[in-house]
Protein backbone atom coordinates (compact mmCIF):
# COMPACT_ATOMS: atom_id res chain seq x y z
CA UNK A 1 0.00 0.00 0.00
CA UNK A 2 1.43 3.35 -1.10
CA UNK A 3 0.55 6.54 1.66
CA UNK A 4 0.22 9.49 -0.20
CA UNK A 5 0.07 13.09 1.71
CA UNK A 6 -2.22 15.30 -0.37
CA UNK A 7 -1.93 19.17 1.34
CA UNK A 8 -4.42 21.64 0.53
CA UNK A 9 -3.08 25.25 1.00
CA UNK A 10 -5.29 28.58 0.62
CA UNK A 11 -4.15 29.65 -2.83
CA UNK A 12 -6.64 29.58 -5.58
CA UNK A 13 -6.76 26.32 -7.66
CA UNK A 14 -8.44 24.11 -4.89
CA UNK A 15 -9.58 21.98 -7.40
CA UNK A 16 -6.36 20.76 -8.28
CA UNK A 17 -6.48 18.75 -4.93
CA UNK A 18 -9.71 17.70 -5.16
CA UNK A 19 -9.42 16.34 -8.42
CA UNK A 20 -6.62 14.08 -7.07
CA UNK A 21 -8.32 12.96 -4.06
CA UNK A 22 -10.95 12.01 -6.62
CA UNK A 23 -8.66 10.09 -8.90
CA UNK A 24 -6.54 8.50 -5.86
CA UNK A 25 -9.71 7.29 -3.95
CA UNK A 26 -10.33 4.78 -6.38
CA UNK A 27 -6.51 3.12 -6.81
CA UNK A 28 -6.79 -0.17 -4.61
CA UNK A 29 -2.76 0.53 -3.77
CA UNK A 30 -3.00 3.67 -2.69
CA UNK A 31 -3.90 5.09 0.62
CA UNK A 32 -4.61 9.04 1.10
CA UNK A 33 -4.05 11.07 4.01
CA UNK A 34 -5.42 15.01 3.57
CA UNK A 35 -4.58 18.03 5.43
CA UNK A 36 -6.67 21.29 4.44
CA UNK A 37 -5.37 24.61 5.94
CA UNK A 38 -7.98 26.93 7.53
CA UNK A 39 -7.42 29.09 4.23
CA UNK A 40 -8.08 26.07 1.94
CA UNK A 41 -11.53 26.08 3.64
CA UNK A 42 -12.32 29.16 3.03
CA UNK A 43 -10.70 29.25 -0.81
CA UNK A 44 -12.94 25.59 -1.35
CA UNK A 45 -15.93 27.31 -0.60
CA UNK A 46 -15.24 30.73 -2.75
CA UNK A 47 -14.21 28.79 -5.61
CA UNK A 48 -16.14 25.16 -5.90
CA UNK A 49 -19.29 23.66 -5.06
CA UNK A 50 -17.77 20.99 -2.33
CA UNK A 51 -18.68 21.11 0.80
CA UNK A 52 -15.84 20.50 3.09
CA UNK A 53 -17.34 17.09 4.19
CA UNK A 54 -17.06 15.76 0.59
CA UNK A 55 -13.81 16.46 0.57
CA UNK A 56 -12.40 14.61 3.48
CA UNK A 57 -15.30 11.62 2.50
CA UNK A 58 -12.50 11.10 -0.26
CA UNK A 59 -9.37 10.54 1.83
CA UNK A 60 -8.89 7.55 3.83
CA UNK A 61 -7.59 9.69 6.62
CA UNK A 62 -8.41 13.47 7.47
CA UNK A 63 -5.63 15.00 9.94
CA UNK A 64 -6.30 18.55 11.35
CA UNK A 65 -4.09 21.20 10.58
CA UNK A 66 -3.23 21.89 13.84
CA UNK A 67 -2.56 18.32 14.83
CA UNK A 68 1.15 18.32 15.01
CA UNK A 69 1.10 14.45 16.80
CA UNK A 70 -0.51 13.24 13.97
CA UNK A 71 1.22 9.79 11.91
CA UNK A 72 2.34 12.19 9.35
CA UNK A 73 4.00 14.32 11.67
CA UNK A 74 6.81 11.59 12.21
CA UNK A 75 9.77 10.33 9.55
CA UNK A 76 8.71 6.65 11.08
CA UNK A 77 5.47 6.88 9.22
CA UNK A 78 6.22 5.30 6.24
CA UNK A 79 4.38 7.73 3.39
CA UNK A 80 5.69 7.74 -0.19
CA UNK A 81 5.51 10.98 -1.11
CA UNK A 82 3.47 14.32 -0.61
CA UNK A 83 1.58 16.47 -3.45
CA UNK A 84 0.60 20.16 -1.90
CA UNK A 85 -1.87 21.42 -4.44
CA UNK A 86 -2.52 24.16 -4.82
CA UNK A 87 0.48 25.35 -2.92
CA UNK A 88 0.71 28.74 -1.70
CA UNK A 89 3.54 31.37 -1.28
CA UNK A 90 3.00 31.32 2.37
CA UNK A 91 3.33 27.60 2.34
CA UNK A 92 6.66 27.65 -0.02
CA UNK A 93 8.18 30.16 2.61
CA UNK A 94 7.42 27.94 5.54
CA UNK A 95 8.93 25.07 3.60
CA UNK A 96 11.68 26.85 2.73
CA UNK A 97 12.87 28.18 6.01
CA UNK A 98 11.75 24.44 7.96
CA UNK A 99 8.26 26.71 9.89
CA UNK A 100 6.21 24.02 10.37
CA UNK A 101 3.73 26.29 11.77
CA UNK A 102 1.08 23.64 11.30
CA UNK A 103 0.55 20.00 10.18
CA UNK A 104 0.92 20.76 6.33
CA UNK A 105 4.35 22.47 6.70
CA UNK A 106 5.29 19.73 9.08
CA UNK A 107 4.90 16.74 6.90
CA UNK A 108 6.02 18.34 4.01
CA UNK A 109 9.25 19.44 6.27
CA UNK A 110 9.31 15.48 6.91
CA UNK A 111 8.84 14.62 3.92
CA UNK A 112 12.09 16.49 2.69
CA UNK A 113 14.66 15.24 5.38
CA UNK A 114 13.19 11.86 4.54
CA UNK A 115 14.31 12.13 0.93
CA UNK A 116 10.72 11.12 -0.51
CA UNK A 117 9.37 13.24 -3.37
CA UNK A 118 7.04 16.81 -2.26
CA UNK A 119 5.89 17.99 -5.43
CA UNK A 120 4.80 21.38 -4.68
CA UNK A 121 1.86 22.94 -7.29
CA UNK A 122 2.68 26.90 -6.67
CA UNK A 123 -0.18 29.01 -7.95
CA UNK A 124 1.08 32.65 -7.89
CA UNK A 125 1.68 34.96 -10.98
CA UNK A 126 3.37 37.11 -11.52
CA UNK A 127 6.15 36.77 -8.79
CA UNK A 128 8.70 38.90 -7.66
CA UNK A 129 12.32 38.44 -6.84
CA UNK A 130 11.23 37.24 -3.03
CA UNK A 131 9.02 34.47 -4.53
CA UNK A 132 11.77 33.07 -6.97
CA UNK A 133 14.29 32.69 -4.29
CA UNK A 134 12.39 30.94 -2.30
CA UNK A 135 11.59 28.51 -5.22
CA UNK A 136 14.87 28.18 -6.03
CA UNK A 137 15.35 27.77 -2.57
CA UNK A 138 12.82 24.68 -1.89
CA UNK A 139 14.28 22.89 -5.45
CA UNK A 140 17.92 23.29 -3.68
CA UNK A 141 15.89 21.17 -0.45
CA UNK A 142 15.20 18.42 -2.79
CA UNK A 143 11.10 19.71 -3.65
CA UNK A 144 9.54 19.38 -7.40
CA UNK A 145 8.14 23.02 -8.10
CA UNK A 146 5.33 22.33 -10.43
CA UNK A 147 3.49 25.27 -10.99
CA UNK A 148 -0.08 24.14 -12.77
CA UNK A 149 1.36 25.88 -16.35
CA UNK A 150 -1.62 24.14 -18.60
CA UNK A 151 -0.46 22.15 -21.98
CA UNK A 152 -2.24 22.47 -25.30
CA UNK A 153 -0.96 19.96 -27.42
CA UNK A 154 -3.52 18.00 -26.65
CA UNK A 155 -6.43 19.98 -27.44
CA UNK A 156 -7.95 20.72 -24.17
CA UNK A 157 -11.67 21.50 -24.75
CA UNK A 158 -12.62 21.93 -21.21
CA UNK A 159 -11.35 23.56 -17.70
CA UNK A 160 -11.03 19.90 -16.69
CA UNK A 161 -8.83 18.65 -19.15
CA UNK A 162 -6.75 21.22 -18.67
CA UNK A 163 -6.51 20.37 -14.76
CA UNK A 164 -6.71 16.66 -15.38
CA UNK A 165 -3.31 16.69 -17.39
CA UNK A 166 -2.05 18.69 -14.54
CA UNK A 167 -3.51 16.04 -12.05
CA UNK A 168 -1.67 13.37 -14.15
CA UNK A 169 1.34 15.12 -14.52
CA UNK A 170 1.89 15.06 -10.43
CA UNK A 171 0.84 11.53 -10.24
CA UNK A 172 3.75 10.45 -12.69
CA UNK A 173 6.13 12.69 -10.57
CA UNK A 174 5.02 10.30 -7.46
CA UNK A 175 5.71 7.36 -9.59
CA UNK A 176 2.01 6.31 -9.43
CA UNK A 177 0.63 5.09 -12.23
CA UNK A 178 -3.43 4.59 -13.50
CA UNK A 179 -5.20 2.17 -15.28
CA UNK A 180 -6.02 4.78 -17.67
CA UNK A 181 -4.73 8.17 -18.17
CA UNK A 182 -6.27 11.41 -17.58
CA UNK A 183 -4.93 12.92 -20.99
CA UNK A 184 -4.06 11.78 -24.44
CA UNK A 185 0.12 11.79 -24.08
CA UNK A 186 2.52 13.10 -26.63
CA UNK A 187 3.61 10.46 -29.33
CA UNK A 188 5.89 13.09 -30.96
CA UNK A 189 4.54 15.14 -34.33
CA UNK A 190 4.54 12.26 -36.78
CA UNK A 191 1.81 9.74 -35.86
CA UNK A 192 0.48 11.93 -33.01
CA UNK A 193 -3.20 10.01 -31.65
CA UNK A 194 -3.40 13.25 -29.17
CA UNK A 195 -5.45 15.65 -32.04
CA UNK A 196 -7.32 12.52 -32.90
CA UNK A 197 -8.44 11.87 -29.46
CA UNK A 198 -12.49 11.91 -29.19
CA UNK A 199 -13.42 14.66 -26.55
CA UNK A 200 -9.79 16.33 -26.52
CA UNK A 201 -10.58 18.51 -30.29
CA UNK A 202 -10.40 22.07 -29.67
CA UNK A 203 -12.65 24.90 -31.21
CA UNK A 204 -9.91 26.98 -30.53
CA UNK A 205 -7.60 25.51 -32.68
CA UNK A 206 -10.06 25.14 -35.26
CA UNK A 207 -10.39 28.96 -35.24
CA UNK A 208 -6.67 29.60 -35.41
CA UNK A 209 -6.22 26.90 -38.40
CA UNK A 210 -9.51 28.79 -40.37
CA UNK A 211 -7.44 32.16 -39.51
CA UNK A 212 -4.41 31.18 -40.94
CA UNK A 213 -5.85 29.73 -43.71
CA UNK A 214 -7.57 32.86 -44.74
Amino acid sequence: MKRVIIGISGATGATYGIRLLEVLKNLRDVETHLVLTPAARRTIALETDFTIEQIEAMAHSVHKPGDIAASISSGSFRAAGMIVAPCSMKTVSGIATSYSENLLLRAADVILKERRPLVLLVRETPMHLGHLRLLVQVAEMGAIVMPPVPAFYHRPQTLADVVDQTVNRALDLMGIELDQDLFPRWQGAVGNTALKTPGFESRCCETATAVAAD
